[in-house]
């Protein structure tokens, strides 16, 4: 991986998008696209665990992984880790808060809480935020997004975040989003909820 050097391709109709606007590493997706070349070479049930679960073989040693993606690479997966997981993680928190209390106050029939939770977090509505992302992406068909598009907007979303945020909002968000991963990993051990995770400080 610390060798590879473009940075999208694009195979069949699939758009891969390996660093989101040039600093997020999607790691995972890069490791697809080599498994995909690699064919037989790596047994069928360590691909699986690995692209399912995002976890590695147990005959592998998770703490040289850092070296075998490079200096640039890891800083860019820290990057992706924050911007797309976390910050994943962190909408579901907030929804899950926001249906909480509504449902507290006797509201039991709405079942989508994402705008309130985007302007709890981002101080404005996601249809809004979405269709300033889609113009300034150059993205003019909003109503089909890839999933390269829809990691691209997380992490634009993360750094619309930090920018309008002070450092302890910021960290307030980080640890609630982080403590939601926990609570999927927990809840669903072979789910992709945090796979490779950064040591946290």
């Amino acid at each position: 991986m610390s060798i590879w050097r473009t940075a999208t391709e694009t195979i069949g109709d699939r758009y891969n998008n390996y660093f989101i606007d040039g600093e997020a590493f999607d790691w995972l997706l890069m490791a697809e696209r080599l498994i995909n070349v690699a064919g037989d070479l790596i047994p069928k049930d360590e691909r699986e665990t690995l692209l399912f679960t995002g976890r590695f073989p147990e005959s592998f040693d998770a703490e040289g992984f850092r070296d075998l993606l490079g200096v640039q690479k890891h800083s860019g997966y820290l990057n992706y880790f924050y911007g797309v997981v976390v910050e994943e993680a962190l909408q579901l928190a907030v929804e899950r808060e926001v249906h909480k209390r509504e449902v507290s106050n006797g509201n039991q029939y709405q079942d989508d809480f994402t705008e309130e939770a985007f302007f709890r977090i981002y101080r404005r509505g996601r249809t809004e935020l979405f269709q300033d992302f889609c113009d300034q992406m150059g993205y003019p068909d909003a109503s089909s997004m890839s999933l390269s598009q829809c990691k691209e907007f997380l992490y634009w979303l993360f750094k619309h975040r930090v920018h309008i945020s002070d450092k302890a909002k910021i960290a307030s968000d980080t640890r609630k989003g982080m403590a939601q991963l926990q609570e999927l990993a927990n809840a669903q051990p072979n789910s992709t909820a945090i796979g490779y995770a950064p040591e946290q400080p």
